[in-house]
């Protein structure tokens, strides 16, 4: 009888000996990516969006595994990608770039396609992703006080967005600077994806030539409408 018990006692051992060296053989997996910062925010109000042109901010993105359970740094492992590349760019490092050339909000996601261990054991190939949002505020006024308010407006269906020269200013929506008095000014407006451009109004050329040009004597504002 002792023998036996002792036989049943080793039989168990070995069972969980073996059920313990396969479960530390299960490869690491990834279960989820955070991206840090979850949300950034440039620019300002009083300040042209493509003075924005330039500025950085570096991400990162940690994944938390199991088997064991661990949160690591994958930032150079990931895929970066933008959803709308016209506000911000981000390299392969995770270095978010804003372009300077629109405002408003993005996303920003980190995934990883094929899950394995460290030692590139594979896993169950699922894809996992992590995002953060990225926004770029609307330029609306300089607030200086300094001249004859020119004020830009939108309409029709279609989009787009007006460079506004010699101030190098882009406006992606209505927008308000303030010029010294008697500055000439050349407005371009650049067309969206899918729209065309349609007319001006108040500008001293013809409603249907672009550029628009116009002199600021005094507060002027002027329509571009897009197709």
């Amino acid at each position: 009888m002792t023998r036996k018990w002792f036989g049943i006692i080793v039989l168990i051992s070995v069972a969980l000996t073996l059920l313990s060296v396969a479960s530390c053989g299960d490869p690491q997996e990834l279960v989820s990516i955070t991206v840090q910062p979850s949300a950034e925010t440039i620019g300002a109000s009083n300040i042209p969006v493509i003075q924005d042109a330039g500025i950085q901010v570096q991400l990162k993105a940690y994944g938390d595994y199991i088997h064991p359970p661990v949160t690591k740094d994958i930032t150079d492992q990931v895929t970066w990608l933008s959803n709308t590349p016209q506000l911000f760019t981000v390299s392969s490092t995770g270095l978010l770039t804003a372009t300077g050339e629109l405002c408003g909000g993005a996303i920003i996601s980190a995934s990883v396609t094929t899950n394995s261990d460290s030692s590139g054991v594979s896993s169950s190939g699922a894809v996992v992703t992590g995002s953060m949002t990225a926004n770029v505020v609307c330029f609306t006024s300089s607030g200086s006080g300094g001249g004859p308010a020119l004020t830009v407006t939108f309409a029709g269906t279609g989009s787009g967005t007006v460079l506004i020269s010699p101030l190098n200013i882009s406006c992606s929506g209505a927008c308000v600077y303030e010029v010294p008095s008697g500055t000439e000014l050349t407005l371009t407006a650049n067309p969206g994806t899918n729209s065309t451009f349609g007319s001006w109004q108040n500008c001293n050329s013809p409603p249907s030539t672009n550029p628009c040009t116009i002199t600021m004597e005094e507060n002027t504002t002027v329509t571009v409408t897009f197709n």
